[in-house]
């Protein structure tokens, strides 16, 4: 299994992406044919050598042939308005001839951008037109990306937390704020990077590619990194405007992962109030709550907070812990931590089946533990001590 890690410490756009991923490796050949084969304008696509602030880097160019670079698409054969519904680009794509998860990604790219933009327009999403998205360059961009994805063989794509930037741009509807709406929403849920740069460092284009295929957002954590690209972009900031796509290789299969831990004390809650909170802390997402008896100040005794949770659920369970106890600030720091697979096994033993929960590294089985229920019951009908059970069925399910 490969993996692609999108390092967006300073924001993605569609043609960074691809750019990126053609310094990758990617064959421009392959992307080019490929796209050949969809109902649009001819085309050329050309990758040249930028720096970008002593970055040596990619940039992707597109030149259309029957309307002059980065202007309005349309499909052949088709009425020559300037910009086409979500429904018309998602037909194209179902219906080419592309390879099938280059179909999948794709979709789900302009879906999640339809998606978005439908709700600030409040309309349907198939009625959606897409304007700046929607412009020949963008398709070129989204699908290109999915086919260089392909190329490269990527099964999972993970991806920094990225930067908006601020300010005001012109659109197509008029003067709007940085991040426009459709980028601010397709980014809700995916955390963002603090870099206070004026002006658009990610594109829709750009969030769409991370909101349909990314699986998770992280630092980039325990990896071993085998090729890295970079992609540039058009403007030039203070900051070199490049985006890294890296080839990883995860130490432990993956098995490391990124997670917040959120702490706070507190002396004047009730033991059903705290219960209630670490009911709501788990209905928000926490992996783990706990909590452990502490003395405070005036050697008061306390209750200190604990809560373990991935990075997009904490500040949801932050917000609990403020509004459902009676704490005046809450504690975020960042861990790892390495987690071994998990499943479940039905044994035949002695007694009769039983489901053996086991911990697996790899092809080792590192612990396992019967199913207190199956255990249970088998000790009931048997009117034997829960113990002699449980110890002889992890006796029999032990390799």
């Amino acid at each position: 299994m490969k993996t692609l890690y999108f390092d967006c410490i300073f924001g993605i756009a569609g043609d960074m992406a691809l750019a990126a991923l053609v310094d990758l490796g990617a064959d421009l050949t392959y992307i080019s044919e490929q796209l050949r084969k969809l109902p649009i304008d001819p085309f050329e696509l050309e990758i040249l050598p930028v720096n970008k602030r002593g970055i040596a880097a990619k940039k992707l160019s597109i030149h259309l042939e029957s309307q002059g670079a980065n202007q309005p698409y349309h499909f052949k054969l088709l009425d020559d308005h300037p910009h086409r519904k979500a429904a018309d680009i998602l037909h194209m794509i179902e219906s080419s001839s592309l390879p099938n998860r280059v179909k999948q990604r794709s979709m789900a790219i302009f879906q999640v951008i339809a998606e978005a933009e439908a709700k600030i327009h409040g309309m349907d999403p198939r009625e959606v037109h897409f304007h700046e998205v929607g412009a020949m360059d963008s398709i070129i961009d989204t699908i290109g990306v999915c086919l260089a994805l392909e190329y490269l063989e990527i099964d999972e794509v993970y991806a920094s937390p990225v930067p908006t930037g601020y300010g005001k741009m012109k659109m197509a509807h008029g003067l709007y704020p940085i991040p426009a709406p459709a980028t601010a929403e397709l980014l809700r849920g995916i955390p963002l990077a603090d870099l206070p740069v004026e002006g658009e460092l990610t594109t829709p284009t750009g969030a769409g590619i991370l909101k349909a295929l990314v699986k998770e957002f992280r630092p980039i954590g325990s990896i071993k990194m085998e090729r890295i690209g970079y992609g540039a972009g058009n403007k030039d900031f203070d900051h070199p405007n490049v985006v890294r796509a890296i080839l990883i290789q995860e130490v432990n299969d993956r098995k490391r992962e990124s997670i917040y831990v959120l702490e706070t004390q507190l002396d004047d809650m009730t033991g059903e109030a705290l219960g209630f909170a670490m009911e709501r802390l788990f209905q928000e997402g926490a992996l783990d709550v706990y909590y452990t008896p502490v003395y405070m100040k005036k050697n008061r005794p306390g209750t200190l907070i604990t809560v373990l949770v991935q990075p997009e659920r904490a500040d949801g369970c932050e917000e609990v812990l403020l509004t459902q106890t009676s704490t005046l600030g809450v504690r975020r720091s960042e861990w790892t931590r390495k987690i071994l697979e998990r499943r479940i096994v039905s044994v035949e033993t002695t007694y009769g089946m039983v489901r053996v929960k086991q911990a697996i590294d790899g092809d080792r089985v590192l612990q396992q533990a019967p199913e207190y229920e199956d255990v249970a019951a088998l000790a009931r009908k048997y009117n034997l001590p829960f113990q002699e059970v449980y110890l002889e069925v992890l006796r029999e399910s032990t390799p």
